[in-house]
């Protein structure tokens, strides 16, 4: 357990090299360490004051991706605190689960007028690092929401990365004006800001550092897009907490269900997941 802010982080902790930081704002993983290597981002400058999101790591987006009429871009999961509902036991094997929740309250029901729990269940082994997301409606009138699970991946340099998985597919270019592009190149190398949604992906996406040789397999159910994103160095130097020369550290690659926006019906549950391997 660790102090980030004034809030008590959560550790899912395999062994001494292996493990998985929560923070509770946000539920928030701000670290996924695999045998002694990080392998996600989280800006040096990223702020921990239990209001702003973090910058970095695997915030969650709930109920709305973007910018969003009712409130935060991005929505209020992101900067709510959560409840540990299930602190994290290891089973036979090793594999260490843990439960975070977030239900609606007076704050989220100002914004956004549902009654709602949010369970999200992480699970460390050996080489990979699983979340379930799953949204209950606990209302009696159906809602409709955008999620997506907002990973940074650390990098060596960033152009020297392949993204795989993502050829022949449609684009929106958030960039370019929300203009959609079909993706001629794969593996993709990211040389530029870069700001897209991939349409109709498959189920699995290779992010492969050809510096350190280190290739991360994300596989995930129920969330229908990728979204890529590195804010270059303009971009980069006009976030405040994000390091003017952090770029290149890093890549988003991003599951959701984002494109058009899920129907829940009253007393329904919605269950997205994504696994992240080493390979």
């Amino acid at each position: 357990m660790s102090e980030k802010g004034d809030i008590i982080n959560l550790t899912l902790n395999r062994d001494s090299n292996t493990f998985v930081r929560v923070h509770p704002h946000g539920a928030t993983v701000i670290a996924w360490q695999w045998k002694g290597k990080e392998l996600l981002f989280v800006s040096k400058q990223a702020v921990f004051d239990n209001k702003k999101a973090i910058r970095g790591g695997i915030p969650v987006v709930f109920p709305n991706f973007g910018p969003w009429e009712l409130g935060p871009q991005h929505g209020f999961a992101r900067t709510s605190k959560w409840k540990v509902e299930k602190e994290p036991v290891a089973d036979k094997d090793g594999n260490v689960t843990a439960v975070l929740s977030l239900e609606d309250d007076d704050i989220t029901r100002a914004l956004w007028d549902y009654r709602f729990k949010l369970t999200y269940t992480l699970t460390l082994s050996e080489d990979s690092f699983g979340m379930k997301f799953q949204v209950e409606n606990k209302d009696n009138k159906p809602f409709d929401f955008t999620c997506l699970l907002h990973t940074y991946f650390r990098t060596s340099d960033v152009v020297k990365t392949d993204v795989l998985g993502l050829g022949n597919l449609q684009y929106i270019d958030k960039v370019k004006g929300g203009q959609t592009f079909q993706q001629v190149d794969d593996p993709i190398i990211v040389e530029e800001n870069v700001d897209r949604i991939y349409l109709n992906t498959p189920n699995e996406i290779l992010i492969k550092d050809k510096e350190d040789g280190t290739t991360v397999k994300l596989t995930k159910d129920n969330f229908p897009e990728i979204v890529l994103w590195n804010p270059w160095k303009e971009k980069a130097a006009a976030m405040g907490d994000f390091g003017d020369e952090e770029y290149p550290n890093m890549i988003c690659v991003e599951a959701g269900y984002v494109h058009k926006p899920y129907t829940l019906q009253p007393g329904s549950v919605f269950e997205a997941s994504q696994t992240l391997t080493v390979v």
